[in-house]
């Protein structure tokens, strides 16, 4: 038996099966394991011999907090759950050369979700929420998915933001996450950190399971409704555990497969570098050290809960 590393606070590091063994829901997506090697030929693979982690390494991530949540009452009796939330994306620049870590980018947006077709804006003081009308019936234990849209668009934005103030070609950006609609993006890779879907066939587990710190799996094409190219790689400083510390890379569908490849190898020797350590982070090695640091300073910008939930409640008693 192993002890997760992670708190119990924050689920697990992977979602375990009956045996304990890794993420016992298996996906219907269709895998392609021959992309690198064929799938008779899968071994651990070791970071290329020589190869450099890029001198700037940017990491993206973003937070959102559920401030209030709301009833609208309309004019033919209906009555609409919303929810105000409070979001924000950020981009922390690792320069390793210097080694410097910096706040590069940073974005807060607030809304107002829900089906009401009467709600508008809502001005709590000096903070404005603005409307993001949802579809069907609004169910309020739908409405916190809704804010991911508005979130993920932010993060695009802080990310072209950094990239736009200085960067030469030569970076490399790591989206906390799937990448899903930020694939456009060039010279990134989306960071998987906790695993739920079960993508590879029973026969291939047992390569990701005995993976070594730094070490990856071959890279394997994904067809699922985003798509893409993956592989799997392990963190230093794992419990031991046969799934502790791997996370899931990918990067986008578009780059052909040695581009991929190369991203793969590129992953192997910057994102071990960034590994946090169970005495700093409850979510370690996976929570990448730049990301927790995000977080926090997000968070931060998200503002007083308290008082905004008081403003709030000031400001929706001032239209009834």
């Amino acid at each position: 038996m192993f002890v997760d590393a992670w708190d119990p606070a924050y689920g697990a590091s992977f979602e375990g099966g009956g045996d304990g063994d890794g993420p016992s829901a298996p996906s219907s997506a269709k895998v392609d394991t021959d992309v690198e090697v064929p799938a008779a030929q899968w071994s651990p693979i070791d970071p290329p011999a020589g190869l450099r982690c890029p001198d700037v390494v940017l990491l993206v991530d973003g937070v959102r907090r559920n401030d209030a949540g709301l009833w609208t009452a309309e004019d033919d009796g209906q009555s609409y759950a919303g929810l105000a939330a409070s979001y924000a994306a950020g981009v922390v620049r690792c320069d390793l050369r210097r080694g410097v870590a910096e706040l590069a980018s940073a974005r807060v947006g607030r809304g107002l979700f829900t089906a009401s077709p009467t709600a508008g804006d809502v001005v709590a003081g000096s903070v404005r929420y603005e409307i993001h009308r949802v579809g069907g019936t609004g169910e309020a234990s739908k409405l916190p998915a809704a804010v991911q849209g508005p979130l993920t668009a932010l993060e695009i934005e802080v990310s072209a933001a950094a990239r736009d103030s200085g960067s030469d070609g030569s970076d490399l950006l790591v989206v906390d996450g799937p990448l899903r609609n930020r694939r456009q993006l060039p010279r990134t890779i989306g960071y998987v950190k906790t695993q739920q879907r079960q993508y590879l066939p029973a026969a291939l587990t047992p390569v990701v399971t005995g993976l070594r710190a730094g070490q990856r799996t071959p890279v394997f094409a994904l067809g699922t409704v985003w798509g893409g190219w993956s592989w799997y790689l392990r963190l230093p400083g794992a419990s031991g555990a046969p799934w502790a510390g791997v996370v899931r890379v990918e990067c986008s569908p578009e780059l052909s497969p040695e581009q991929a490849i190369e991203l793969a190898g590129l992953s192997g020797v910057t994102l071990p570098r960034f590994a946090s350590a169970a005495y700093k982070d409850p979510r370690a090695p996976q929570n990448l050290v730049p990301i927790a640091g995000l977080e926090r300073r997000l968070r931060g910008l998200l503002g007083d809960a308290r008082v905004l939930h008081r403003a709030l409640t000031l400001a929706t008693a001032r239209t009834r």
